[in-house]
C-alpha cells in the first residue's frame, strides 16, 4: 500500500460485543458492510473506535482475518498497533503480519506514557525494524499526553516507511501547517470530524474520524463536496459533523455513545467491553433529540 492509495473516508470499525463481552463475529461483517456501502477506501480495526485497549493480540488478528475474508479485496484492511510497551505493539505486529493487514495505525508510547524525543524515535526504530508494512502515524494528543510536532512528523517520514497520518491534533493553526509543509509527502487524513470539510481545501487527502457514519451526505462524497465551493450541503455537512462530534464525544463514556448511535440507526455495534458500562437511558434519549434536531432517522 502507498500513500496514494490512502485516500477518502477510512472509518475505524466499532468492535461489537455481547453483554459477556464476547465478540459478534456476523455483527462485525454487518457492520463491515454498512461501512463499505457508505463508501469507505479502507477500514481500520483496533482503532479507538474498536476499543482497541480491549482487544487482546489474538483478537485484533481474529478480525484482521475476518475483514479480509469479508473485503475480499475491495478494500485493504489497517490494523491499529498503539500500545504502552514495545512488546505489546510488537505482539499486534505479528498478529497484523500473520493475517494479512494491509498498512498499520500507529500512534508512539500511549495514554500513560509523555515520549521523549528520544523516547519517540527509539519506539518507531523497534517498530520499522520489525515489519516492512506501511505506518500511517497517529497523532492524538489528548491520548498520547503530548503532541507531535510537525518537525518530529517529518523526521519520521524521512526514516521509516510512512505514508500517512491521521492527524487529530484540534488546533487549526497546527493542521495548516501540517499541510503546507506535509501534504505532497504523505497522505494527510483528518481525525476530528469537524476539521474535515475545510481541511480539504487545504490539501488532506481523507479522513479516519468518527461521525460520518450519521451525515446525510455519503462520506465518499465529502472530498468532492470539500473541494468544491461552498454552499447548502457543504454548510450542512459541516454543520451535521460538528454536531456530531460534540454529541459522541461529550456523552458518556467512550465509545458508549458511538456505539448506542449506531445501534440506533440500525447497526449491530453491541455494548462496550468492560469497564465501560453501556450508555444510560438518559444519554440514549440525548442521541435521539441530536439526531432529531439534524434530521438523522432511527430506528
Amino acid at each position: 500500500m502507498k500513500k496514494e492509495n490512502l485516500f477518502g473516508y477510512v472509518p475505524a470499525i466499532a468492535t461489537p460485543y455481547n453483554k459477556k463481552g464476547e465478540i459478534m463475529e456476523d455483527a462485525f461483517i454487518d457492520l463491515f458492510e454498512f461501512l463499505i456501502k457508505r463508501g469507505a477506501t479502507c477500514v481500520c480495526i483496533a482503532g479507538d473506535n474498536g476499543e482497541s485497549w480491549a482487544l487482546s493480540a489474538e483478537e485484533r488478528g481474529r478480525l484482521v482475518r475476518l475483514a479480509k475474508d469479508t473485503s475480499r479485496g475491495r478494500v485493504p484492511i489497517m490494523m491499529g498497533i498503539s500500545a504502552a510497551t514495545i512488546d505489546a505493539s510488537l505482539s499486534y505486529i505479528r498478529a497484523a503480519e500473520e493475517n494479512g493487514a494491509d498498512v498499520l495505525l500507529s500512534m508512539p508510547q500511549t495514554y500513560v506514557l509523555k515520549a521523549s524525543e528520544a523516547e519517540l524515535m527509539a519506539r518507531f526504530d523497534k517498530v520499522s525494524e520489525a515489519t516492512n508494512k506501511p505506518l500511517v502515524l497517529y497523532n492524538s494528543p489528548r491520548r498520547m499526553g503530548f503532541s507531535l510536532t510537525i518537525e518530529q512528523t517529518e523526521t519520521l517520514l524521512n526514516n521509516h516507511h510512512v505514508i500517512g497520518i491521521k492527524e487529530s491534533q484540534r488546533d487549526f493553526f497546527y493542521h495548516t501547517h501540517l499541510l503546507e509543509r506535509l501534504g505532497d509527502k504523505m497522505s494527510v487524513m483528518t481525525g476530528p470530524c469537524h476539521y474535515i470539510m475545510p481541511a480539504f481545501g487545504l490539501g488532506a487527502k481523507g479522513f479516519i474520524a468518527t461521525g460520518p457514519e450519521f451525515t446525510d451526505l455519503l462520506p465518499s462524497e465529502m472530498a468532492s463536496v470539500g473541494l468544491g465551493k461552498p454552499g447548502k450541503i457543504y454548510r450542512k455537512t459541516h454543520y451535521q459533523l460538528t454536531v456530531l462530534y460534540e454529541l459522541l464525544m461529550g456523552t458518556a463514556t467512550w465509545p458508549a455513545a458511538f456505539k448506542a448511535a449506531l445501534n440506533l440507526i440500525g447497526q449491530p455495534a453491541g455494548v462496550p467491553r468492560d469497564p465501560v458500562l453501556q450508555a444510560t437511558d438518559a444519554d440514549i434519549d440525548k442521541i435521539k433529540r441530536c439526531f432529531d434536531s439534524l434530521g438523522i432517522h432511527y430506528v
